[in-house]
């Protein structure tokens, strides 16, 4: 056994080295002080917060610059053992082996970190030793609130912190505590029991000692992080009770998940189909590749239903598109279709026969169904995943989903084309990503043709309105209404409509899902053995197919015979330079409600820009609703799509949500 003198060599060669390490990194190598980093540290609001035990790994400064020096960054010691401190640090190692330190240090918190006040040496010997906690007395200077993305993650900590005294868990990102405490089955609203809290600490140290020990290395997200991914695929009872080395095996399947979010949950978009396998040899490859599948061993693909076809115009389009693929390729594609599979339990046991029946691919068709495939994929890793979502990155399950701007822009130039008086209507459903493209795409197609037309914008999901009352006061005549018929409740009100003096509705266009061609086209990827190579391409990257007009999956359909030739003739005009990619509705010079987007010469918006806009065209009357003004149906279809522009941090709500609730969120555009 050591000395307490060896101890202080071997402490002082790890500071030396971290000295080193730090001066090659042009950094500083010694402890930050928190007086350096806030100049005005009085002037914050200071709250006490009491005697616990602290997270040494959070302990990472001193609070004043008088003994910053002594020690390297990592709080090992820098002077010689002959100095006043050496002699200070040896005796203090000496008495915690002997007796054990007990006198609580002092520490400031601020934003989740501690610097000492009083016990720097304490924290030195402490972390030489490895320990994983001390014992210290908490004052917490609170920053000054504002927008700034660390501050607001940080006071979603102190909502989290209060209800349970955890000081371990920290994410980078927002929602994260909201997130967590939905996977424990409460909220942050309200004190957690002593039990509940006693398993969330032991589960969370179980799962981070196991994940240190993966040999692979993850750079930039925080245990936190890691934490909820874990939880995305595995339930949170799971990790109760469980062993390190299933942590580790479980850690270990999952690790591409991992991969992604360290990433920084990048999407690899998909922007047309991929149809056959990449090869620099294909002769060869033809001449030697043995079909995976043939009429004597089709191809498996089960459809899981949220809601019925009967009762749900969005499940309806895409039971259509089952019939259509299953057409496409007799004897050699097999399909089936199961309806109204809601709960996670019905969605286990479907999954579990599939997989005793040979199923290769899985098709969800509502995003609240993605918890439910993402699981099931840790299972069955076998079958390939699908959902109809967009801008959820995981790589385990594949999204897909349509560009509907494409459409609506084109909408927007045949509506601008009839209206006699300048006015135009929209309805809208919910303020979520990929919705809020189609409205200002629909208003820049209005615009190309009539630049004095205004897109007067309502919404379906606001408390206490009704759209077709917003259209009547407004006497709007042209408007763009609900993407799809109701199958139950049939009326013209859907697509682009016109409205005539004796208010009689005529559907003039529609915005068209071809789902029986994007399923067509996503199965012969899986034919032509080409699934996984994109998968190597995209590799740390999530994968979405975001097909548009080019490929067949969207379009337009005319449905009113009264149209003159030459609107024909320009709609048609404009749907071929979408498709050849000459038109770009997001091209040129773009403005929004509060100015310049982009000037004439600057790149077109980027898929990422474009799914995550959160702003309006100039030539919109209208804004975009705060969480609190939507209804209790749009606030879970909006909570379920798990991305919201207005909200960040949603109250627990359950994703028990129904087809039918969700399918103006999921058709592509106005509801």
């Amino acid at each position: 056994m050591a000395t307490p003198a060896e101890d202080y060599a071997k402490a002082r060669k790890l500071a030396v080295k971290e000295q080193q390490k730090a001066l090659s990194e042009s950094v500083s190598p010694y402890l930050p002080a928190l007086d350096e980093m806030i100049e005005s540290r009085t002037l914050l609001k200071e709250e006490t917060v009491g005697t616990r035990e602290i997270p040494l790994n959070q302990v990472v400064g001193t609070v004043t610059t008088s003994r910053q020096d002594a020690f390297a960054r990592n709080f090992m010691p820098l002077l010689g053992p002959e100095t006043e401190f050496g002699i200070k640090w040896i005796n203090l190692m000496n008495y915690q082996i002997t007796e054990g330190i007990q006198d609580a240090v002092k520490v400031i918190e601020y934003m989740g970190k501690f610097y000492v006040q009083e016990g720097n040496k304490r924290v030195s010997v402490m972390k030489f030793l490895e320990m994983p906690t001390i014992l210290a007395s908490v004052s917490r200077v609170l920053p000054p609130m504002s927008d700034d993305k660390e501050v607001v993650i940080y006071y979603e900590f102190l909502k989290f912190y209060k209800c349970t005294q955890i000081y371990d868990i920290f994410f980078s990102e927002e929602g994260g505590y909201t997130k967590l405490s939905e996977a424990v089955g409460l909220d942050l609203e309200s004190q957690w029991d002593d039990d509940t809290i006693k398993d969330l600490k032991s589960a969370f140290f179980n799962f981070c000692k196991a994940y240190r020990t993966v040999e692979n290395k993850i750079n930039t997200i925080t245990n936190g992080d890691a934490f909820l991914v874990y939880l995305d695929m595995f339930k949170y009872d799971s990790l109760l009770g469980a062993t390190s080395d299933s942590i580790k095996k479980n850690i270990n399947q999952i690790w591409p998940e991992l991969e992604i979010a360290d990433n920084g949950n990048q999407i690899a978009f998909s922007e047309e189909p991929q149809l056959q396998k990449k090869t620099t040899i294909p002769l060869i490859d033809n001449i030697f590749k043995i079909p995976a599948y043939s009429e004597q061993h089709p191809l498996k693909v089960l459809f899981l239903y949220n809601g019925s076809p009967e009762h749900s115009r969005w499940i309806n389009g895409h039971e259509e598109g089952r019939r259509e693929l299953e057409e496409a390729f007799p004897g050699l594609v097999q399909t089936e279709a199961l309806v109204s599979i809601d709960t996670e339990e019905e969605f286990e046991t479907v999954v579990e026969e599939a997989a005793l029946t040979g199923v290769d691919l899985i098709i969800t068709t509502s995003p609240i169904q993605m918890e439910f495939a993402l699981r099931a994929t840790v299972k069955h890793p076998k079958i390939k995943f699908l959902n109809c979502s967009i801008h959820l990155s995981h790589g385990a399950v594949r999204t897909y989903y349509g560009r509907m701007y494409e459409a609506k822009f084109l909408l927007g130039v045949l509506a601008a084309t009839l209206s006699k008086d300048n006015r135009i209507g929209y309805v809208s459903t919910y303020p979520i990503c990929g919705n809020i493209c189609n409205i200002n795409a629909f208003a820049y197609g209005v615009a190309t043709v009539n630049p004095d037309a205004k897109v007067y914008l309502t919404w379906s999901c606001i408390k206490d309105e009704y759209w077709r009352e917003y259209l009547k006061e407004n006497d709007l005549k042209i408007v763009s209404g609900p993407d799809l018929i109701r199958p139950h409740r049939a009326d013209n009100a859907y697509g682009l409509f016109k409205i005539d003096d004796d208010h009689n509705i005529t559907t003039i266009a529609i915005p068209k899902w071809n789902w029986g061609k994007y399923y067509e086209l996503i199965v012969q990827t899986i034919l032509n053995d080409a699934w996984n190579a994109e998968s190597d391409e995209a590799k740390g990257k999530a994968i979405n197919y975001w097909w548009g007009m080019s490929s067949g999956v969207i379009d337009i359909k005319v449905l009113d015979d009264s149209l003159s030739c030459y609107t024909k003739n320009l709609l048609e005009a404009v749907r071929k330079s979408i498709t050849a990619d000459i038109v770009k509705p997001f091209d040129g010079e773009i403005w929004s409600q509060d100015g310049k987007i982009k000037d004439a010469n600057s790149p077109s918006l980027s898929n990422e820009e474009i799914i995550n806009m959160n702003w309006l065209a100039n030539n919109v009357v209208g804004t975009i609703p705060s969480f609190d003004e939507l209804n209790e149906s749009a606030q879970k279809t909006v909570k379920a799509n798990g991305m919201p522009i207005v909200f960040n941090t949603a109250p627990n709500i359950s994703s028990d949500i129904s087809a039918e609730a969700l399918d103006d969120l999921i058709e592509g555009g106005n509801g």
